[in-house]
């Protein structure tokens, strides 16, 4: 059996957290109903009430009430459930948690979740699940689940699909998860246009006796690669496809955030650092890049993934940054540049085909990277096996000291 917080705003959604409370105890598991509320009274009993929630950051809660901001409220509590957690998973007094809400609920429940170890069950029923989930998930392995009609009530669409996400939390709950061999793990970056390099210097690894871990460079994939770097669950980092820094500094939509590359840095793990797909940046539709781009390179990658080529200058600034972040490394580092291509479309006679830029962005490293850190330039391109060879080679020789 196992216990599963119910956490929510009681005074106004208490008859939907309680029905969901009922059906968890029926599948033979234990509710713990927590009121995240700062209203009016709960309209069901809580087992962990409001005030002790608020007690966890020494929250204010008639304050609050007095001043009857609801940004206030909903900020404050969001941060107490975070803390409240953490603190119940710590001791081991609860194995999942589901959440019901709208806008607040939603801000509520999903920052209590995202203080959460990855694995811990999580479900978010919402009414924001069908858009963009992205601020409410994080890096974190948060399950939405679109609520439908808005949480106002059991009624023929809510009872189906309250039941159906009391069923998905339990049954997470219930699965035991396969031991596995605790092998090294290495983190590792790619996109479409890096993957038969990942892919072959995985491949070593494994054989090496290491766990690859391959995060796709779409903006929450480097954010969540980060986020298990600075955790230190990572022995050596694999940073092939640099590309998201493309986005964040031209403009792109999958930018990763200005943190990027820092996590290696801070905590000193081993890495290696390419600029790959660094040639690129993404935007959807065509007729969703901005204006300014007009005149730009572009490459329909598909209909709904527009990719426009980096310029010299933008290339120039971005070998700076990559540097920069590389000499922030505490830890062993090396830096290898793939001369004759660092994607596969931007190989001589494709269309992002660019010797100036890759000058530039090849200079931009090298007047800017420390002088104690190995910089390796290779008369390839970034998918020759050769490549992911000496990558592979550079990082192994870094983990065995």
């Amino acid at each position: 059996m196992a216990t599963i917080a119910v956490l929510g705003t009681l005074d106004t959604k208490g008859a939907e957290h309680a029905y969901v409370a009922d059906l968890i105890r029926k599948r033979g598991h234990q509710p713990l109903l927590i009121d995240t509320g700062s209203g009016e009274a709960p309209t069901v009993t809580p087992d962990i009430t409001r005030e002790e929630v608020a007690a966890a950051t020494g929250v204010d809660l008639a304050g609050i009430a007095i001043r009857k901001d609801r940004g206030e409220a909903v900020t404050a509590m969001a941060g107490a459930a975070a803390v409240l957690l953490s603190k119940l998973v710590a001791e081991g007094r609860i194995q999942g948690v589901i959440s019901l809400g709208g806008g607040g609920g939603t801000a509520i429940g999903s920052a209590a979740m995202r203080a959460l170890p990855i694995g811990l069950p999580k479900v978010m029923v919402s009414t924001l699940a069908a858009g963009n989930v992205a601020p409410y998930v994080g890096t974190k392995d948060i399950v939405m689940f679109p609520s439908i009609v808005d949480v106002s009530g059991i009624n023929r669409i809510s009872r189906v699909l309250l039941a159906r996400a009391a069923g998905a939390i339990c049954g997470m709950a219930e699965v035991d998860v396969p031991p596995g061999d605790d092998k090294p793990l290495i983190a590792a970056s790619m996109f479409g246009n890096t993957t038969d390099c990942v892919n072959t210097a995985r491949e070593t690894l494994e054989a090496a006796g290491y766990e690859v871990l391959v995060f796709h460079s779409t903006g929450m994939g480097g954010r969540i690669m980060e986020s298990l770097i600075e955790s230190g669950l990572i022995s050596g980092v694999l940073d092939i496809t640099t590309t998201e820094w493309a986005d964040e500094f031209v403009g792109g939509i999958l930018g990763a955030g200005p943190n990027r590359l820092d996590a290696a840095a801070k905590t000193g793990t081993p890495s290696i650092i390419t600029p790959g797909c660094l040639d690129m940046v993404n935007f959807g539709e065509k007729a969703t890049v901005p204006e300014k781009f007009a005149d730009r390179t572009f490459y329909i990658h598909n209909p709904q993934v527009t990719l426009m080529r980096t310029s010299a200058a933008e290339c120039a600034e971005l070998g700076r940054i990559l540097a920069e972040k590389a000499n922030a490394c505490t830890g062993p580092v090396t830096v290898l540049l793939p001369l004759r291509a660092i994607s596969v479309i931007s190989a001589t006679g494709k269309p992002f085909h660019d010797a100036e830029a890759d000058r530039a962005l090849f200079e931009g490293i090298r007047q800017h990277l420390r002088s104690d850190i190995p910089l390796i330039e290779m008369d390839c391109e970034i998918n020759d096996p050769a490549f992911a060879a000496a990558c592979v080679k550079s990082l192994l020789g870094q983990m065995a000291g």
